[in-house]
């Protein structure tokens, strides 16, 4: 018997809309206020549409902690389609994230805090000081050895070893920073235990060391989290603030969005490596490595609904496949997140349903826990049909994800 939920019967399982202005930070806002007047604000960040750029997202948690108000205008990267005319104009360069106060632009993630720094105040320490010059040299050398172990082929077993001892290397000293904090963070602007916040020198380290654990556990099979303790810590630290949360990507986005960004990235084969990338690509997830906080979950399941429910006919009319079936099909899925209960769809509708699941992107669709509990729901449905086929993921560009091609297909 089919049992799948209407429409119209998912819709009473909808929970309110979060206040975007001056509630909590997350990527679907175009204004945030922080209780001041819409009047004045003069701020304008000129961020990526997919909430993925790890330099917009610096200077993103930036302005959140300092809660400077600012409007957002939200650009394309050229990985997922080309570049708006209008803001080539502005910004020739196209270069991502730039920010406009009182007519002036500025371009590239430290100059953008130096410049606030300099108009609102400095978060913690200045980037200019010399603690914060050592700790941003610290953060390119791991960027760096991050980069030599996942985006080169090594061609033995010596190779891909000596890469990865030099990126254990490198991480020990951050490790080694932190271990020595007494908040835990490495720059944290107030020290009253109850009131900790990280400060511009957590902030240029966050973005890639959220992608670092992402794509280590998924390519490399490497447990960031387990094997560094106080690095754990740090990011237990910031998953605390929705400042974060709002900005944070899960390991099934960064894992996927990585190759075309940094020119391919080269798989470990090992035996935790083929069970972290299973358990991520089917939409699993790893729990606490992942993100390690408590968890609400009948909420999240019900603010995916909403963000799915807010969308569908989008969502319907970019699948290029079974478009009939897999209407159906996600109700169906919807209605196991929602009910726990498994409803049996048409075989071909498989493939449609793997397809909406690799395209799920955090922040930019809804938070890791939504986008988690709806991966397993989709993935619970496709798991029925075994045969059905798999649709690839693209590894060279992500035109897939083009917000000018999804909206073409809405107009069909």
């Amino acid at each position: 018997m089919n049992n799948i939920l209407s429409w119209a019967d998912l819709s009473k399982f909808k929970i309110d809309d979060i206040d975007r202005v001056n509630g909590i930070n997350n990527s679907y806002s175009n204004l945030r206020l922080f209780g001041h007047s819409e009047k004045e604000v003069e701020l304008i960040l000129y961020r990526d549409r997919h909430s993925w750029c790890p330099y917009c997202q610096k200077i993103w948690l930036w302005l959140e902690f300092k809660r400077i108000p600012y409007k957002v205008k939200k650009i394309n990267m050229y990985c997922y389609g080309q570049k708006e005319k209008w803001y080539l104009n502005k910004v020739s360069s196209g270069k991502l994230p730039a920010i406009e106060l009182n007519g002036k632009i500025i371009t590239e993630s430290d100059n953008i805090i130096t410049f606030l720094e300099n108009e609102f105040g400095t978060l913690g320490s200045s980037l200019l000081s010399n603690d914060i010059r050592e700790a941003r040299n610290l953060e390119r050398e791991i960027f760096r050895s991050w980069c030599n172990w996942l985006c080169r082929n090594s061609f033995s077993y010596l190779d891909e070893s000596f890469r990865k001892n030099k990126f254990r290397e490198s991480i020990c000293k951050l490790e080694k920073i932190l271990s020595l904090s007494k908040t835990g963070f490495i720059d944290s602007p107030i020290h009253d235990s109850e009131k900790l916040e990280p400060g511009t020198g957590d902030i240029i380290f966050i973005p890639y060391m959220e992608r670092m654990n992402a794509s280590l556990s998924y390519y490399k099979g490497f447990d960031l989290r387990n094997n560094y303790p106080f690095i754990d810590r740090w990011l237990t630290l910031f998953e605390n603030f929705s400042a974060y949360r709002g900005t944070q990507g899960d390991f099934h986005t960064h894992s996927h969005d990585l190759p075309p960004q940094m020119g391919g990235c080269f798989r470990e084969v090992n035996d935790q490596q083929i069970s972290f990338s299973n358990l991520i690509d089917v939409g699993e997830g790893l729990g606490n490595l992942e993100f390690n906080q408590d968890i609400d979950l009948d909420y999240y399941a019900k603010f995916a609904l909403k963000r799915v429910l807010k969308h569908k006919d989008n969502i319907i009319n970019a699948n290029p496949y079974e478009k009939d079936l897999f209407e159906e099909s996600l109700r169906a899925a919807l209605t196991h997140m929602i009910t726990s209960e498994i409803n049996e769809v048409p075989k071909k509708a498989a493939t449609s349903i793997n397809y909406l699941k690799n395209r799920i992107s955090v922040p930019r669709d809804m938070p890791i826990i939504s986008a988690r509990i709806l991966r397993q729901s989709l993935n619970k449905i496709e798991s029925t049909n075994l045969n059905s086929k798999i649709d690839k993921i693209p590894e060279k560009h992500r035109y897939d994800q083009d917000p000018a091609r999804f909206i073409l297909k809405q107009r069909l």
